[in-house]
């Protein structure tokens, strides 16, 4: 069924939102290019995007409802009904499933009595599962309010949506102290987090995430070993500083093949001349 024009937002909200709009569109060229933090913004504002939100959002950018909806049902970071201060996502791809995401999210759901993409009734955590928190080194992983809980179990991620909902303090393994979902939005919309040591506390990458990068330097330890090729014998590996031996079938990962872009015997492009 046809639905109502959406409501607009109180008179106050209104002169806010649109003083901060303002500001964002005034850091582009295109104030087409403006959408997705509007939409953040508007998200700051009511905890996710709503109809109002949407409407607001076309208003400001000379757009059609279409057009902002498109956008905002594209990027799962928009959420579309009302959810909890702490959004709590646990990564349910391959490398996390099988550390034990999985697990998690199957103990979460039991221990909060609700399912994918659902809210507790106090309003305090919506859980959802996540395909990749693009931290595999660390599996496997929870996000709250986008910051990262590494390392975790069944149990230890039962006690961080406890302390949660208790109102205990929560430190992520990385990156800044936590803020509500609400807050977090106004940052992602470009606003400064003026949290103190807030930015200071963002940190780098941990040392799991440089184990690759070392051995790609050659700066491990000459002891240090890698995986042979197909085709050797278990403990044939080479030590990093040395040369590994040939394998008597390579795949694509371990040499080059006799390609088209590599062998001149069977060179790239069309075989006849167009419209043959």
């Amino acid at each position: 069924m046809p639905q109502l024009p959406a409501p607009a937002y109180p008179a106050e909200v209104l002169a806010r939102l649109e003083a901060d709009a303002k500001e964002v569109i005034a850091r582009y060229p295109g104030s087409r290019s403006a959408l997705l933090p509007l939409l953040h913004l508007v998200q700051s504002e009511e905890g996710y995007v709503s109809r109002t939100g949407m409407a607001f959002c076309a208003d400001q950018l000379g757009l059609t409802t279409a057009e902002v909806t498109a956008v905002a049902t594209f990027y799962t970071m928009y959420r579309r009904k009302p959810s909890g201060d702490y959004q709590v996502g646990v990564c349910t791809n391959t490398l996390c499933a099988v550390m034990g995401g999985d697990a998690i999210f199957d103990q979460l759901k039991d221990h909060l009595g609700v399912g994918n993409d659902e809210t507790t009734d106090d309003g305090k955590v919506t859980l959802e599962h996540i395909e990749c928190n693009a931290a595999c080194d660390f599996a496997p992983v929870v996000m709250v309010n986008w910051e990262f809980f590494d390392n975790q179990t069944p149990e230890t991620a039962t006690r961080l949506v406890d302390d949660l909902i208790a109102g205990r303090t929560v430190e992520p393994t990385r990156g800044a102290p936590l803020c509500t979902y609400k807050e977090t939005a106004r940052i992602l919309a470009g606003f400064p987090d003026e949290r103190p040591g807030a930015v200071e506390a963002s940190g780098g990458a941990g040392a799991a995430s440089l184990v690759g990068l070392k051995l790609a330097r050659g700066e491990a330890a000459p002891q240090a070993r890698v995986v042979g090729q197909r085709g050797e014998r278990a403990g044939d590996e080479a030590p990093l500083d040395e040369p590994q031996k040939g394998a008597e079938h390579l795949s694509s990962h371990d040499a080059p093949q006799q390609t088209s872009a590599s062998d001149p015997d069977n060179p790239a492009g069309p075989t006849a001349e167009e419209g043959e």
